[in-house]
């Protein structure tokens, strides 16, 4: 490897030559590569909800589907209107009392709560149903032909919906949360590190390492926008310390021989040994989320693991060509550090570390506490802006129609109608149903088949499945809608064993359960395979244990926040935050302890080691905390999705939190139980 790396330093041009050629098929890569905006597509394939979602697309050419509240229209407008709506690309059918009987009824003979199922005072609904899924590009853009068609005086409301307006806002911000995340690790960077160019270079060619890993993204055919709002941001903040380790090391081995090139090679080579070992704990957290059921996590964690390879890459490849290129130019922009000396820690800690190890005990009962009963949500439309043309819609169909969401009912069109009448009066009757609407229920009230167009008896009635309407004013996630939603499948599977209730709320009660279990599996997994990597590496018993327990502080100190804040967070956020602030913070445990360790084995006793290690690696801990806090804050400030919002700032504060605990708690217990790691420690045998 020496010989490839001093051949790769004295060919610097071409290296950074062929490594700019290959940012064209990456940015080529980046734009083909599809996003999908619907969070439920994750969930796993075998549900019944998921299933039903596809036979409705089979069977009645159905897939997402909105309900369009309007206002101060006359029935002619509304009739109108409705017929406008079939003509747009992609729209499958309209259902509302316009269409369905053509204007042949008039409303004072229809029974009055089938009446008040289609208008409210001066506001009428009726449903959209599109031939695309919920996130799809013909779907969103139906979306937008209906907004354009219907005027004003309409409200589109549903999943689809909120799916098309986080694809604009989403797509509206991705840039500048880059921007934001460059700006402020440049800032950090040029305070903590001496010189002001440097910086830039090292930000610079973390961005060509971005660009590698989103075009590679091409080949997984598709990525979530979560992935790809915040990949760039993350990558940037894992793979920062880096650039400053291959830098430190630069420019210790320059003190050593007069050969710029010869000691660029070496600093390659030591740094490539010490990263690897710091990537692979960052890689094994992102791993560990692929293992989630809801595959949003197999998503992100396979995009963020390729952005950690992608990074090393471009850290002993492109970045010790840059720096040789532009070694004159760093110089002369060369200063001296603004970063206060902070070599006092370590004699703080030594002094005061039975206080330290006091504290570190008082804090694991409250922060485990309020980091396992943190509050989560799961709507979506809570993750948006309330401004947006969607969450109106959503307000005002609850406020005119008292429905907060509606469901979708699959029956076998064998049951016999007596059974389907039966069926919708125990179901009119659960609480929190305003409505059960199918083709029998106007049937039931007294109007002949024949007086229904086929064309419209098609709409709800299949070969294999009749279709039907479960309007509900409970709100989706909430405990009401979970129960009613179990009644409703109580009743169902009465009348109809292969019947399938489906929608945005049965699927989000799945996703519920299958997140529940993912919390426990993935942190589970994290943990394990990070304290295999620290026993491989540290060669010990108990330092695995008491560096994962110590991070395992971090994160409960960081998610115990929102509890005892009472605030809500986006239900992937102590999923993925558990495992990421592991993952990428670990490495300043590490970083501490071998430190310790070297002190110990040199003869040093406990407290000289322990001081000296707090002292020697408080500097490169701060820079890269800072750093990956300055990458994520200011999106987290930024951002007014809160699924974004609520990630970055989590992370932001998770990365200072850790840097708190192993600067000031770690060296405590490192001191507290240095018997006890000497005697279970591999290679600390001789250590007195």
């Amino acid at each position: 490897m020496k010989g490839f790396t001093k051949w790769m330093v004295r060919h610097r041009i071409a290296v950074i030559i062929l490594c700019v050629v290959l940012m064209v098929p990456s940015v080529l890569g980046m734009a083909a590569t599809k996003t999908k905006y619907d969070l439920l597509y994750y969930l796993p394939q075998d549900l019944e909800t998921v299933k039903g979602q596809e036979i409705l697309l089979q069977d009645f050419g159905k897939g997402a589907f909105s309900l369009l509240v309007t206002e101060g229209m006359s029935l002619r407008e509304q009739a109108d209107m409705e017929n406008a709506l079939k003509e747009i690309p992609h729209v499958d059918s309209v259902i509302g009392y316009a269409s369905i009987t053509k204007g042949l009824l008039p409303l004072e003979i229809i029974p009055e709560h089938i009446r008040e199922m289609f208008q409210r005072g001066d506001c009428m609904l009726s449903a959209v149903f599109f031939d695309e899924g919920s996130s799809s590009e013909e779907t969103m853009e139906a979306i937008s032909k209906v907004r354009q068609t219907a005027g004003e005086k309409c409200f589109v409301s549903g999943l689809s919906a909120v799916v098309t307006d986080t694809r604009q806002l989403v797509e509206d911000q991705e840039a500048i949360y880059v921007g934001i995340a460059v700006a402020l690790c440049a800032i950090v960077l040029m305070i903590t590190m001496d010189s002001f160019l440097l910086p830039l270079i090292f930000l610079s060619c973390i961005g060509v390492s971005i660009l590698w890993n989103m075009g590679s993204n091409f080949f997984l055919g598709e990525i979530s926008y979560i992935t790809k709002a915040v990949a760039a941001v993350l990558q940037l903040g894992v793979t920062l310390d880096y650039s400053i380790f291959l830098w430190h090391s630069y420019r210790e081995q320059k003190t050593r021989t007069e050969d710029k090139d010869e000691a660029m090679a070496e600093a390659i080579h030591l740094t490539f040994t010490s990263i690897l070992g710091s990537s692979l704990t960052t890689v094994a957290g992102f791993v560990s989320i692929c293992f989630m059921s809801f595959t949003l996590g197999k998503d992100l964690g396979i995009v963020m693991s390729k952005g950690v390879v992608m990074g090393v890459l471009g850290t002993v490849v492109l970045l010790p060509c840059v720096i040789r290129l532009l070694d004159g130019a760093i110089e002369k922009t060369s200063h001296k550090p603004l970063l206060p000396d902070v070599g006092g820690i370590g004699r703080f800690v030594g002094k005061h570390y039975k206080v330290l190890c006091v504290i570190l005990a008082l804090m694991i009962f409250p922060a485990f506490y309020g980091y396992q009963n943190v509050h989560v949500y799961y709507d979506m439309s809570k993750v948006m802006p309330q401004d947006l043309l969607s969450v109106i819609a959503n307000r005002k169909l609850e406020d005119t129609f008292d429905m907060a969401t509606t469901h979708l009912l699959l029956v076998d069109s064998d049951v016999p109608q007596k059974d389907v009448r039966d069926m919708t009066e125990e179901m009119r009757r659960v609480d929190g149903v305003k409505d059960v609407f199918g083709i029998d229920s106007l049937l039931g009230a007294g109007i002949p088949e024949t007086i229904v167009p086929e064309d419209m008896l098609s709409l709800v009635k299949g070969d294999r499945y009749q279709l039907m309407l479960i309007n509900s004013a409970y709100v989706i996630s909430s405990d009401e809608v979970n129960a009613q939603i179990d009644t409703l499948n109580g009743i169902l599977k009465k009348y109809d064993q292969g019947g399938m209730l489906i929608g945005e709320a049965p699927c989000t009660k799945d996703l519920i359960a299958c997140t529940d279990h993912d919390f426990t599996v993935v942190s589970l997994i994290s943990i394990l395979a990070i304290f295999v990597i620290i026993l491989l590496v540290e060669k010990s018993l108990s330092l695995p244990v008491l560096l994962v327990a110590v991070i395992e502080l971090a994160i409960a100190a960081n998610l115990c926040i929102p509890y005892y804040t009472g605030t809500e967070l986006p239900f992937v956020g102590p999923i993925l935050i558990s495992t990421i602030q592991l993952g990428a913070t670990v490495d300043y445990a590490i970083l501490m302890t071998t430190r310790y360790k070297q002190n110990r084995l040199s003869g040093m006793d406990k407290t000289e080691a322990v001081e000296k290690a707090a002292a020697s690696s408080a500097q490169s801990i701060l820079v890269s905390g800072f750093g990956f806090f300055a990458a994520t804050y200011g999106v987290g400030l930024y951002s007014n999705v809160d699924m974004i919002s609520s990630m970055c700032r989590l992370i932001a504060r998770g990365a200072l939190l850790s840097v708190a605990v192993v600067l000031f708690l770690l060296p405590a217990v490192l001191l507290l139980l240095d018997k006890l790691i000497v005697h279970t420690t591999f290679d600390m045998k001789s250590v007195r």
